[in-house]
């Protein structure tokens, strides 16, 4: 039930962060600014979960050295003021769905970046770590597919006209806008690879998930203040009030910084960056379902072919890893380490981060 417990973990962020897509996409149409709109979020995640580290882990807090802060510090600059900020900036010219079917790149740039770090082992001459190679190349060929490639359209959304039509006008898009949008979200999706690494290595130094938590909020929400005062020095985009854009922050500072962080946090603490970074494909289903009932999109046959090409690549790593997890297995039961065609044999099944 234990290790239920993980994929249940992962499969709820996904759940989150599509949901925040769509909130996002609609506040920034009505013009939420951005680094306002991390600053706010991150000091409302602070202010809630900082009472319970500080009651729930007074006993349990590791010494916070000048080292270990510096890391935490990097790791808020990657995992929030680079990737969120980069990331609306992208999201303003293209579509929610656009946005997580790129999200699906996560895994591979996450394998490639652990690869090139010493922290994943990569036999090249065996089965599963060309599978994983191949993999990563389908993953990354795939996300250009889907942002470049734009032919006739295969499917129409599941209603004529969209059900919701708020600031209609300025959530179109152009099509000359969405190469941009693809760019930027993915630059963004290379900071969140890297906040994935990064979060595996500070986890195992500072085991205070909520104190970890609390103070990648404190440096996110310090970071984008001193961005602010270069990018947003308007007051007006300081002023709350009761709409849209107050609800986007609560859900995003409560469920999103507080809750989500969390979660990932200790997932990758117990299972690793690679498997956090596997349960983004998750994202696309989900948006482009409520997408197609609530904005009546449809997607390119270009669309259909990158996606196609995403989920085969995510399917050839985690095949690997997972020939790779039963090779340690079997070494550390001092069985020696089994041949690929015998660890195939135990492992009949291609791995499904979702439903295993």
């Amino acid at each position: 039930m234990e290790g239920c417990s993980y994929y249940l973990a992962m499969v709820l962020v996904q759940l989150i962060y599509g949901g925040s897509n769509i909130l996002i996409k609609f506040s920034l149409a009505e013009g939420l600014n951005p680094i306002v709109f991390v600053v706010y979020r991150h000091v409302m995640a602070m202010v809630l979960v900082g009472p319970f580290a500080y009651v729930l882990e007074r006993k349990q807090r590791p010494a916070l050295s000048f080292s270990v802060a510096a890391k935490i510090f990097v790791l808020a600059l990657f995992g929030t003021t680079i990737h969120l900020n980069v990331y609306y900036a992208g999201l303003a010219y293209t579509s929610p769905t656009v946005a997580c079917a790129l999200s699906n790149v996560i895994p591979s740039l996450t394998f490639l970046m652990a690869v090139l770090l010493g922290l994943e082992k990569l036999k090249i001459r065996t089965a599963r770590g060309q599978a994983k190679v191949a993999g990563t190349l389908l993953c990354i060929g795939g996300s250009l597919v889907f942002t470049f490639w734009k032919g006739g359209y295969l499917f129409k959304g599941f209603v004529k006209r969209p059900l919701i039509n708020i600031s209609v006008g300025e959530m179109r898009h152009v099509k000359e806008n969405w190469i941009k949008g693809a760019l930027l979200i993915l630059m963004s999706h290379i900071a969140w690879s890297a906040w994935l690494i990064l979060q595996a290595v500070v986890s195992k130094v500072y085991t205070a998930r909520l104190s970890l938590t609390t103070m990648i909020c404190f440096f996110a929400s310090l970071q984008s203040s001193f961005l602010a005062l270069f990018l947003a020095r308007n007051p007006i985009s300081w002023r709350l009030e009761w709409n849209l854009q107050l609800l986007t922050i609560v859900y995003c500072g409560v469920v999103i910084s507080a809750l989500a962080y969390y979660l990932q946090t200790w997932c990758i603490s117990y299972k690793g960056p690679v498997f956090a970074a596997m349960f983004s494909p998750l994202q696309v289903i989900i948006v482009a379902l409520f997408s197609a009932i609530a904005f009546a999109e449809r997607l390119h046959f270009g669309s259909l072919i990158g996606a196609f090409l995403i989920i085969a690549g995510l399917y050839c790593v985690l095949w690997g890893k997972r020939k790779d997890n039963l090779v340690a297995e079997q070494t550390e039961n001092g069985k020696g380490v089994l041949e690929d065609n015998k660890v195939l044999e135990n492992d009949i099944s291609v791995i499904n981060p979702v439903t295993r």
